[in-house]
């Protein structure tokens, strides 16, 4: 299905012999965890097979096996037949450990699916050629094409601005059937004008609805999957092939992972016959390919490819099986050398396991190995960090060098719905990390490192600048997330809105410079009690006193503005639990499993260490 994928292999035939037998013997509602492991052995061609089976049985089955697994509430909607795109949906969604719960629209129903939105996580809405093209008359001109065209927006658009649920939309591919009919050049050039400027439209609906992301299929369409089945399509009113479609699931899978903040954020390289031609330990540091032939201009468009994720907040690292100073003098010294050492947030080359090295430096950029992503062209090592690390994401390359920026792309393991300041200054900020590590090395004891580490905490209550970076901290943030409750834009913006709500920020900055906006809370007023919603807070503040001189500020205001108490939440999740003592540890009294209280009588004291700035509270009130 995707340019650059992997040919079926050994390996992929017993994934799915081995994958085959579970749903036979009915292991396979038991043996869910492993899935992520066989599916990502499985060449494309088997993904739909897989997901026949995963459909038969069904999100209740592995749910009473698994409770804890993630359950993503999708309704599919659309003009024709979508039915066919369950299962597709269930295999992507599964490759990333998540769970598909399918709610199916009526047929053609994607008007009143939009016009009724339901609970579920997200809305799609499938859209096909044939919904222009069964409303034009016969015969029909460019220009009745672009009226009916103008007219579905205009309505769809119209429904969206009373959503409030995340809905998916998608550019619509043009058959060439239709501007076949057209006999002259003319009136094919206008239609095919006429059609680009509508999807420009539909694609532009998400810059003014926060709630509405839409998948372009256009790009997927121009690496040569077919667009329309025939029979299909006038048989099943199936309109879309089954390739587009898979294209479409895997958009969506995307989707919904960074949504249940699954997102990526580490892209971890191999080196020798990775990122240059040629092992550096053998031909040199200046030797390696990188440019003037023509695998080094492969080379050169993989390493042009990774620097562009890197611009975007992607963290490049190196994990190379060599000594270091010969990588450190060719990306250093080598002239055609596109990435540099300073794009590197870490380059690890030394001659100890791959796995052991790659488990070190998640460790050492505070982030889950379920952030990693591993490009190796090497099967063994490939192979080693599935078995030995399978939170990890691998993507194989190989001998040919051309095919890996296709293999690094086919999977979307870094998107994310909006992209924020904060991304793009993220690998500075991790450089920044690795200083303050060192520097604490430097210490005897914790307590002098924080204190010479100046550690400024700044309060602030939300405004709608910081709707995306909220919203993506409450998406993206696991581990010092006391709800886990995933908060869209739309959602962030409707409790700024709301009378009895408070959004905070907390930006926080050292000696080493300013870290940015790190963490969120969400407070709720209920007569005399502060009630705090949520508290999130990103990795890279974490074991400096930031969570604590928070959680102190809002219990002094609470009892200076007559509060009577301050209650709190805590919901346990799979990546969480190094915070489930956090409110007792400051003074809160539990309620029940998830619930806590703070009397207000005993306060807690702000870290010594940690200076207090901000706007908030305003005026003595949040």
């Amino acid at each position: 299905m995707t340019a650059g994928a992997a040919a079926p292999s050994a390996t992929g035939s017993d994934a799915a012999a081995e994958l085959s037998e579970l749903y036979r013997s009915g292991r396979l509602p038991t043996e869910f965890p492993r899935l992520r492991a066989l599916l990502a052995e499985l060449p494309d061609t088997e993904l739909h097979r897989a997901g026949r089976l995963l459909e038969r049985v069904g999100p209740d089955a592995v749910r009473a096996a698994h409770p804890d697994v993630p359950v993503v509430p999708i309704t599919v909607s659309g003009y024709g037949t979508v039915a066919p795109l369950v299962p597709l949906l269930t295999v992507e969604l599964a490759r990333h450990g998540l769970l598909l719960d399918p709610r199916l629209g009526d047929f053609g129903g994607y008007l009143d699916a939009l016009a009724a939105p339901d609970d579920s996580s997200l809305l799609l809405t499938l859209l096909d050629a044939q919904v222009v093209f069964d409303q034009v008359p016969t015969p029909w001109r460019p220009e009745d094409v672009a009226h009916t065209f103008t007219a579905k927006i205009d309505l769809i658009e119209g429904l969206l601005a009373r959503s409030t649920t995340p809905v998916v939309l998608n550019t619509i591919p043009l058959p060439r059937i239709f501007p076949a009919q057209l006999i002259d050049h003319r009136s094919r050039a206008l239609l095919g004008a006429v059609w680009r400027e509508a999807n420009a439209r539909l694609l532009r609906l998400s810059q003014d609805h926060p709630t509405v992301v839409v998948v372009d299929l256009d790009p997927w369409a121009a690496t040569g999957l077919a667009v329309r089945d025939a029979r299909l399509s006038v048989y099943a009113k199936a309109h879309l092939t089954p390739p587009l479609l898979h294209a479409y699931a895997r958009e969506v899978a995307h989707l919904a992972r960074a949504r249940a903040g699954a997102a990526r954020k580490v892209l971890a390289l191999d080196l020798d016959e990775t990122v240059w031609g040629g092992v550096v330990g053998e031909v040199g540091p200046l030797a390696v390919e990188v440019a003037d032939s023509h695998r080094g201009e492969a080379f050169r468009e993989f390493q042009r490819v990774v620097r562009q994720l890197g611009s975007q907040g992607v963290l490049v690292a190196a994990v190379s099986k060599n000594d270091p100073e010969p990588v450190r003098e060719a990306l250093r010294a080598h002239p055609g050398m596109t990435l540099r050492e300073d794009d590197f947030v870490r380059v690890v080359a030394n001659w100890r396991p791959k796995h052991e090295n790659l488990r070190t430096l998640a460790e050492d950029l505070n982030l889950g190995l379920d952030s990693v992503v591993f490009v190796d062209d090497s099967p063994f090592e490939q192979g080693l960090v599935r078995r030995e690390l399978p939170e990890v994401a691998v993507v194989a390359v190989d001998d040919e060098p051309a095919d890996h920026v296709g293999r690094l792309l086919a999977d979307g393991w870094f998107d994310t719905v909006t992209l924020t300041a904060e991304d793009r200054q993220r690998p500075g900020l991790y450089r920044a990390e690795v200083e303050r590590r060192d520097f604490l090395h430097s210490f005897d004891s914790l307590r002098d490192y924080l204190a010479e580490l100046k550690v400024r905490v700044d309060l602030a209550v939300a405004d709608e600048t910081d709707v995306p970076r909220v919203s993506q901290l409450t998406l993206r943030t696991n581990q010092f997330n006391l709800t886990t409750r995933r908060l869209a834009p739309a959602d962030v913006l409707a409790l700024l809105r709301h009378p009895a709500a408070t959004v905070l920020t907390v930006r926080c900055a050292d000696r080493f410079g300013d870290i940015g906006l790190v963490g969120a809370v969400v407070l709720r007023h209920d007569d005399d009690v502060l009630h705090v919603d949520n508290f999130v807070l990103s990795c890279r503040a974490f074991s400096r006193g930031v969570e604590t001189a928070t959680l102190a500020e809002i219990l002094r205001h609470a009892r200076g503005s007559s509060a009577s108490a301050v209650t709190a939440e805590y919901l346990p999740s799979r990546r969480n639990a190094k915070v489930a003592d956090f409110y007792p540890r400051n003074g809160f009294t539990r309620l029940d499993a998830t619930h806590f209280r703070h009397d207000l009588t005993d306060m807690p004291r702000p870290p010594e260490h940690v200076q207090l700035t901000g706007s908030w509270p305003p005026g003595g009130t949040p």
